[in-house]
Formats: structure tokens, sequence, C-alpha cells
């Protein structure tokens, strides 16, 4: 009995808790990734979620611009909504494909994890990518 309320108590406690920090307080490599690419941008908010023993982080501007970085500070998703992606964040492979098979779209959103990317054109399109950059799903 005491371990069952000892497991709902840390279930409590340590599931999903948002703390606001600072751009500073973000891990190096994702400061980098706003002062390379989102610098123009106002910061509305930073926050760092705790979920478990995992740590991530959202950033949000002013502009509606949205990143998640993973504990390490890599973005895992940029919703940059009615804007294009920074060119340079967008792989290569990616870029090529979506200039040659759709020129007059832009990307306005990408998502990444180990199986590999999405992304979102202007327009409403979403193309899923595996990880060797081959295009798994349209819609």
């Amino acid at each position: 009995m005491a371990i069952c309320c000892m497991f709902a108590f840390c279930n409590c406690t340590m599931a999903g808790k948002d703390t606001p920090i600072r751009i500073s307080q973000l891990p190096p490599v994702a400061q980098k990734i706003i002062k390379a690419h989102f610098s123009r941008n106002k910061v509305a908010m930073a926050k760092m979620e705790t979920e478990w023993l995992e740590k991530s982080y959202d950033v949000v501007f002013t502009n509606g611009t949205k990143i998640e970085f993973d504990k390490n500070g890599n973005w895992t998703d940029i919703d940059c909504k009615y804007n294009a992606v920074p060119s340079a964040i967008v792989p290569v492979k990616i870029r090529k494909y979506v200039s040659s098979h759709y020129p007059h779209a832009k990307i306005v959103k990408i998502d990444r994890d180990r199986r590999g990317y999405e992304i979102e054109l202007s327009g409403d399109i979403d193309i899923k990518f595996n990880k060797n950059f081959e295009v798994t799903e349209i819609d």
C-alpha cells in the first residue's frame, strides 16, 4: 500500500511541469539557433517543460513563431505559422525536393524525430520524410 501511495505521489509531482525561463537559461545550442536564425524576432515567452525525468524547452515569439527544443537544445519542432522556416535550418535534400516539386510553396513548419522529418508547406500540404530524406507520405 505504501509503495502504491508513493508511486501515485511521484506521478502527480513529476508529470508535466512548466517553468517560465529566460532565453539565457536555454541550453547553449538552443541559444545559438535563436541568435543565428531568429534574432530579429521578439520573444513573447520561453519555458522549460519537465515530463518525468525529461526536459524540453519551448520558445514563442510575438509573431506567433514557436520553436520546441529537446533537453540538449536541439530543435524538434519549428512552426513559423505564415512565414517560411529559415532555409538554413531545413536539410538540403528537403529544400531541393520542395523547390523542384512545389516551387511556389514555402516551408512553414518542420518537425524532426528519430524516424525522420515532417514538413508543412504553405497551402496545407504535409510531407513526411524518413531518415534518408525519402518521401514516405504526402497529405
